[in-house]
C-alpha cells in the first residue's frame, strides 16, 4: 500500500512529506539528503531542544514579540518534545549539515505543526510558523551549541556524577573491609613490597573521587550558553534582553544554573568547553580502565592466576568449558572506556573545525559526548552492583603468595645492607623459600630480630626498621 503524502513548500519549492509526520519540508529534505547511518540524536539532546524552544517562546512573549496565544501553543508543544513522546518525529541523521540546522528545523517544524493544530489550523499550513515564530530571536548557529551544553550538563549532573559517587562509596567500603588483608604489592607486574588489599581499593576510590572533581569543574564550563548570538555571534534579529530572559527560563526548567556566553564569537566559533568536558571523560575512562583491569588481574585463576579476590559469578563463561566463570563486568567496562576514548578523538577533531564564526561538526560532537556520558553512567552502575559490591578477598591465598615474595627482603636493607638483602631475595626466589627461611639459614638475624624487621603489617606503612 502506497504511503500517503502531503505537499509542503519551502524556499526551494515543493516537497512530499509523509501525511502523518509532524515535521515539514526542510526536515524531509534532510532525511532524503543524509541517508547515512540511521543514528539519531539521543533523548537528552531532543529534551534540550525542547527546553530551548520553550524558553525562547516565553522570553519572546515577555518582550511583546510573540502573541500570547502563539507563545502558549508553542510552550505546550515544546513540553511534549521535552517529555519524549515525540522522539520518533526527530528523524534526521547525525551525519548532516555541521551546524545542525536540519535538526533545529526538525524541532521548529514539529513544534510549529503541533501549535498550529492547537490553534485550529491545518498541519503544514504554518499558522504558527517554524521560522518566524518557533525560531524567533534564534538561529541554528546558537540553538544547537546551546542544546549541546544543556544536554551534556544535565546528563553529567543528574546521571554520571551520581553514578560515580555511588561507585566511589562502594570502592571505599571495600577498602575498609579489606584493610586487614596484607598481600604482595606489584610493580611492573613483578613482586614488590607488601601492601594491604584495602590500600589498593582505597586508591581506586580516590581515582573516582578525583574524576568527580574534574567533572564538576568542566560542568561549570558548560553553564555558558551561546543563545543570543544568532547567525554569527553579533545578535542580529533578536531583542537585546532576549538571551538573559530565555536563559533564566532554561535555568528554571533544568534546575541548573546557566548564563549567557561571555563572548558569543567564542561560543559559536569554538567548542573548547566541549573538548574540555570530553577530556575529563577521557581521563575518567583511563581511570576506569586501570581499575577494571586491576580487578580482572587480581581475580585471575582460579588455579593458575593471582586469585587474590573472588568476583561474583554472574553468568557461565564458556560455551565449551564447563564451570568457567569470567570477569565479564571488567571486560564490559574496558570496552566502554575504549569507546569513550574514541569519542574523545571525534570531539577533539570536531573542536578544531570552528571555521571563522561557526563550528561545523556539532552534530557528531553532541552524539559522541552524550553517548560517552550514557555508557559511562550505565557501565558504572552495572560494574558497581554486579561486580564491585560482591567482591570477596581470598585471605589465605594472599598470605601464601606474600610468604613467597622475595621483595620482603627490602625491609632488611637498613639492617644488613642492600647487597646482602639482594642475595637473600635471589636465594629465596631461586629455591622457592620464604625470606624468613633464607635469613635463618644464612644466620643473618635472630628470630627476635626477624619478627621485628619482617612485620608485614608495618611494611605497609611509612617507616624504617632498626636494630
Amino acid at each position: 500500500m502506497a504511503q500517503a503524502y502531503r505537499i509542503e513548500r519551502d524556499s526551494l519549492g515543493e516537497v512530499r512529506v509523509p501525511a502523518d509526520a509532524l515535521y515539514g519540508a526542510q526536515t524531509q529534505r534532510a532525511v532524503e539528503n543524509f541517508p547515512v547511518s540511521g543514528l539519531r540524536f539521543p533523548r537528552r539532546f531532543i529534551e534540550a531542544l525542547g527546553i530551548v524552544k520553550l524558553a525562547a517562546a516565553r522570553a519572546n512573549r515577555e518582550l511583546g514579540l510573540l502573541p500570547p496565544e502563539k507563545a502558549e501553543a508553542i510552550e505546550k508543544a515544546a513540553r511534549r518534545v521535552i517529555s519524549g513522546e515525540l522522539d520518533d518525529q526527530f528523524v534526521v541523521d547525525i551525519f548532516q549539515t555541521g551546524s545542525g540546522t536540519s535538526t533545529n528545523m526538525n524541532a521548529n517544524e514539529v513544534i510549529a505543526n503541533l501549535a498550529t493544530e492547537m490553534l485550529g489550523g491545518e498541519r503544514g499550513s504554518k499558522l504558527v510558523h517554524p521560522n518566524d515564530d518557533v525560531n524567533m530571536s534564534q538561529s541554528s548557529n546558537d540553538v544547537i551549541p546551546t542544546a549541546m551544553h544543556i544536554a551534556a550538563r544535565v546528563a553529567l549532573e543528574n546521571e554520571l556524577i551520581p553514578a560515580l559517587l555511588r561507585l566511589r562509596t562502594s570502592l571505599q567500603e571495600k577498602a575498609e573491609q579489606f584493610d586487614d588483608v596484607i598481600k604482595s604489592g606489584r610493580t611492573h607486574l613483578m613482586d614488590a613490597t607488601p601492601v594491604r588489599l584495602g590500600q589498593e581499593f582505597g586508591g581506586y576510590a580516590s581515582q573516582i573521587d578525583h574524576a568527580i572533581r574534574r567533572l564538576r569543574t568542566v560542568s561549570h564550563e558548560l553553564s555558558e550558553l551561546a543563545l543570543g548570538g544568532t547567525a554569527t555571534g553579533t545578535g542580529i534579529n533578536r531583542h537585546p534582553e532576549f538571551p538573559a530572559r530565555a536563559i533564566e527560563h532554561i535555568s528554571d526548567l533544568t534546575g541548573l544554573p546557566f548564563r549567557e556566553a561571555e563572548n558569543h564569537f567564542e561560543a559559536q566559533g569554538s567548542k573548547d568547553a566541549y573538548v574540555s568536558v570530553s577530556g575529563a571523560l577521557n581521563t575518567l575512562a583511563v581511570a576506569l580502565m586501570k581499575i577494571a583491569n586491576d580487578i580482572r588481574w587480581l581475580a585471575s585463576g582460579p588455579t593458575s592466576g593471582l586469585a587474590e579476590i573472588r568476583l561474583p559469578a554472574v553468568q557461565p563463561g564458556s560455551s565449551i568449558m564447563p564451570g568457567k566463570v569470567n570477569p565479564v563486568h571488567c571486560e564490559m567496562m574496558m570496552m566502554i572506556c575504549a569507546r569513550v576514548m574514541g569519542n574523545h578523538l571525534t570531539i577533539t577533531i570536531g573542536g578544531q573545525h570552528g571555521n571563522f564564526e561557526l563550528n561545523t561538526m556539532m552534530p557528531v560532537m553532541a552524539y559522541a559526548m552524550l553517548e560517552s556520558i550514557q555508557i559511562l553512567t550505565n557501565g558504572c552502575e552495572a560494574f558497581r552492583t554486579r561486580c564491585v559490591d560482591g567482591i570477596e578477598a581470598d585471605r589465605e591465598r594472599c598470605r601464601q603468595l606474600l610468604e613467597l615474595n622475595p621483595a620482603i627482603a627490602t625491609a632488611l636493607n637498613p639492617i644488613i645492607g642492600y647487597d646482602k638483602a639482594a642475595e637473600v631475595a635471589k636465594k629465596a626466589a631461586a629455591e622457592r623459600k620464604s625470606v624468613r627461611e633464607v635469613v635463618k639459614e644464612m644466620g643473618l638475624l635472630s628470630d627476635e630480630e626477624l619478627d621485628r624487621v619482617l612485620n608485614v603489617r608495618e611494611m605497609t606503612e611509612p617507616g624504617i626498621a632498626r636494630h
